[in-house]
């Protein structure tokens, strides 16, 4: 794996880590926008345990590459969701934050 390869995806890790950590200790930051868009309270542990699994998925990519290209993958598809919840939402000015957790997952896959 290149130097390159690697710095991405512990970024792409970090990232995803992070925002599923935030939504299962309810940082106000993700769930106010949460509870905005309609997501159910219901979700959100599933919803923070998903990305923490994709975090720890390209965390293991690192020794099976196949598994990191797959929660790249995941990743991808979840915050693709995440912007369709956004903009379902018509909270238009909230898109670009999506966008930025899954560009280092996207950008994992076009390395990979």
């Amino acid at each position: 794996m290149s130097t390159t390869a690697t710095v991405v995806t512990a970024v792409a890790a970090f990232m995803a880590g992070f925002s599923g950590v935030a939504v299962l200790v309810r940082a106000g930051f993700v769930v106010g926008p949460l509870a905005a868009y309609g997501v159910p309270r219901a979700w959100w542990n599933r919803l923070g345990a998903v990305k923490v699994a994709g975090a720890v998925g390209l965390l293991v990519g690192y020794a099976v590459p196949v598994v990191g290209v797959l929660a790249a993958v995941g990743l991808v598809l979840y915050f693709t969701g995440a912007v369709v919840t956004v903009l379902r939402a018509r909270a238009y000015g909230h898109v670009p934050f999506p966008l930025v957790y899954m560009a280092p997952a996207a950008a994992v896959l076009i390395i990979a």
